[in-house]
Formats: structure tokens, sequence, C-alpha cells
């Protein structure tokens, strides 16, 4: 059985990378999700109540990557399922597709390396150098 992943063990976890493991889905590019159900998932993310709920979300999180304080995302926001939907879900109206509790904001970069398990998508920090250093990173 899977695992239903919430926000509140999510922030337990503190860096990125574990927020991004805790969250890999591991799927694979070109996997349809939707197929010809597309058009119902696109109705939902019109609908008004998505639009509130992004909304909470969005301020929730400081408008940050995974809600990482410093990695504030300044285009293309993204809310993230943290559990996978389908056309069923959004057609019973389940409660739970705009609950925050499942809900996290990211970039398009780091939601498409969470559904297709790239690790290397998202950004790495970056070593400062310094005058002096001799070590090639």
């Amino acid at each position: 059985m899977t695992r239903i992943k919430t926000y509140s063990d999510l922030i337990d976890r503190i860096t990125f990378d574990e927020r991004f493991q805790y969250l890999k889905l591991g799927g694979s590019v070109g996997h349809a999700t939707f197929g010809f159900d597309r058009y119902i998932n696109q109705a939902f993310y019109r609908s008004f109540e998505w639009k509130r709920a992004r909304e909470f979300v969005i301020v929730r999180d400081n408008g940050c990557d995974l809600g990482i304080i410093g990695r504030e995302i300044h285009h293309e926001i993204l809310i993230h399922h943290m559990n996978p939907i389908n056309a069923e879900d959004i057609t019973n109206g389940e409660a739970w597709l705009i609950d925050p509790e499942y809900l996290i904001t990211t970039t398009k970069r780091t939601h498409n390396a969470i559904h297709y398990g790239v690790d290397l998508q998202h950004p790495k920090v970056v070593v400062a150098r310094k005058p002096g250093d001799t070590k090639l990173w």
C-alpha cells in the first residue's frame, strides 16, 4: 500500500533534497496520466475552488520551491498534488484535491523531476569560491 503524503510530514524535512526525496514518484516520461480524460483535469484547474486553494498554498509556502525559504519562484509557479490524482477523483469531487495538507508549491522543473524521477533536474547548491582556492569544485 502506498503511504499518503502530507504537508505536515513534508515540513519535518528541512532541506530541499529531503523534501524532494519524500515527494519523488519515479514515473517515466510519456506515461499518460489522464489520456483522453485530460479535459476533466483541465476543467478542474480552471475552477474557483482550485484557484482559491492554489492561492492559499502559494502564500503559505511564501512562493518558494517546496516551501524552502531562499528558493523563491519568480515565474511559472505550480501547485503539486503530493498524491497522484486521476479522473475519477475529480469526477467524484474528492475533498482532498483542494486540501492544502496534500499540496505544495513547486517550479515546473521541480515538478517534472518529482514525476519523472530525474534527480539532476533540480538545481544544486553553488559553492562560493574565495581568493586562494586551489581546488576545483
